[in-house]
């Protein structure tokens, strides 16, 4: 109830300040002040509390989950028996890893099969790469786009492109042969990420869509991957204001779920491709059989 009497106290008081001559931002962040003091109910209370476990100690626990259980599925697949044959791709080329590097992102194989769905893996993947270096720019330390800038990397274009992709990839899924080969959990990923990819988007759209320009900006996000990154254990809301507080809550509460998710589905690949693609380069001495191994042969 105080987040609904907060929004439409900032709705009432945009809408008023024109007419008065004042500044639409001033009496907007005054309404907030004022509304935000009204004392809250025992659901708000539950709510708030739920809300800051979501953003500040799960983030640890799905983090540390997930580096975990990547250690541990790297470590089985090391200490793994090696394969008894060959898997060096012939002719060996010059720059094993440079060529490793072609086939683990450029994917030369899909796009001599499939050429459409080769040009969205491609889009999802640029995306991806943009949106991972767009939240690494909020970390203090790291600076890709300037400190004062109102949007992050990429201005919802990455966002968008991994959206429209996803939404490709999910509609893929119920044609064709690639019906028969999908799985429920193929299924719930897909829409895992779909819904992730949404709720990043309806922050960055509506935050900038907003009657008084940006509700949050850059820097504010910057903020609360300042409290995560110093390990403050503060309340995120000190450094997030607005309406659109709720989506935050949500989106990181999806990407939690993806992080402990993560290392038992299909993505596990992204880190796995190029260290497959350069051990298919390697050669090394096929094993000798046994010195009383024999092989039958007989004539037809």
């Amino acid at each position: 109830m105080a987040g609904y009497l907060v929004a439409q106290a900032v709705s009432a008081a945009t809408a008023a300040a024109p007419a008065s001559g004042g500044s639409a931002a001033g009496a907007a962040a005054d309404a907030v002040s004022a509304a935000s003091s009204l004392p809250r109910s025992a659901f708000g209370l539950v709510l708030d509390r739920a809300e800051y476990g979501i953003m500040v100690p799960l983030v640890y626990a799905a983090l540390a989950f997930l580096l975990a259980a990547l250690a541990a599925r790297l470590v089985r697949i090391l200490r793994a028996p090696g394969p008894p044959y060959q898997l060096a791709i012939y002719p060996a080329p010059r720059l094993p890893l440079l060529a490793a590097m072609r086939d683990a992102f450029g994917m030369p194989q899909v796009l001599r099969r499939a050429p459409l769905f080769w040009a969205f893996l491609m889009m999802y993947h640029v995306g991806i790469l943009a949106l991972l270096l767009g939240h690494l720019d909020l970390f203090p330390a790291i600076r890709i786009v300037p400190v004062g800038s109102r949007h992050m990397l990429g201005a919802g274009v990455a966002g968008l492109m991994v959206t429209i992709s996803t939404f490709y990839f999910l509609g893929r899924r119920f044609m064709g042969e690639t019906r028969k080969i999908s799985t429920p959990g193929d299924y719930f990923l897909l829409l895992l990420l779909l819904f992730l990819f949404l709720f990043g988007d309806l922050m960055s759209w509506g935050n900038s869509w907003t009657a008084s320009g940006f509700v949050m900006t850059k820097k504010d996000f910057a903020g609360y991957f300042a409290i995560l990154a110093k390990l403050s254990f503060a309340d995120p809301r000190t450094v997030l204001h607005g309406p659109h507080y709720h989506f935050i809550v949500i989106h990181v509460l999806l990407a939690e779920l993806f992080f402990v998710v993560l290392p038992f589905t299909k993505v596990m690949h992204a880190f796995l491709a190029l260290p497959v693609e350069a051990l298919r380069r390697r050669t090394w001495a096929r094993r000798s059989p046994p010195a009383n191994a024999r092989l039958a042969w007989k004539k037809p």
